[in-house]
């Protein structure tokens, strides 16, 4: 299997101090589990974090594509307040090319998350609901971000429809 191409704004796996301080602000505390930057800003700071699939103090953690950029998060949440995962999830039962793709992206989430390491307690559980279910669009989003467009379908829907108040070709940090 071929190595996906880079995301749009993907970034390397360095995390350096800088990252790490801008992570402290974003999310108001101290980052857990940080193994990478999987997408930044055009401006350079993090939009989304890459985490360990066991945090230090050995607690499983399924999420590895966390959104953490506050404009975009606010943004998300907007979408969420709408009521849209229950609209997505309805429609994952009707639209057999969505589910499918949506089972993909659950794959590619779990292939990434093995990378890091393998965890048995999240064996098989990816996040955002994936597959057969659609519980937070942040996560979505943050794997669509770090993946680039194509990988997971309601993550690149989310981003289309947030894209009038929050855009990844603009920064709003």
């Amino acid at each position: 299997m071929l190595p996906d191409p880079p995301a749009p704004y993907a970034s390397g796996p360095d995390v350096v101090e800088r990252d790490l301080a801008t992570l402290r602000e974003q999310l108001g505390r101290v980052p857990r589990g940080v193994v990478g930057i999987a997408a930044r800003c055009v401006c350079g700071r993090p939009l989304v974090v890459r985490t360990a699939p066991r945090l230090d103090d050995g607690t499983p953690f399924p999420t590895t594509y966390y959104l953490t950029c506050p404009p975009a998060v606010q943004a998300v949440s907007t979408l969420e307040a709408g009521g849209l995962m229950k609209e997505w999830t309805a429609r994952l039962g009707v639209e057999p090319e969505l589910a499918a793709a949506y089972a993909r992206a659950h794959a590619h989430y779990l292939a990434r998350r093995e990378e890091l390491g393998h965890v048995d307690e999240i064996d098989g559980i990816s996040a955002g609901g994936m597959p057969t279910r659609v519980k937070c669009l942040h996560v979505l989003v943050g794997h669509a971000l770090a993946a680039g467009p194509g990988v997971n379908p309601l993550g690149d829907e989310a981003l289309a429809l947030i894209r009038p108040s929050w855009n990844p070709d603009r920064c709003t940090c």
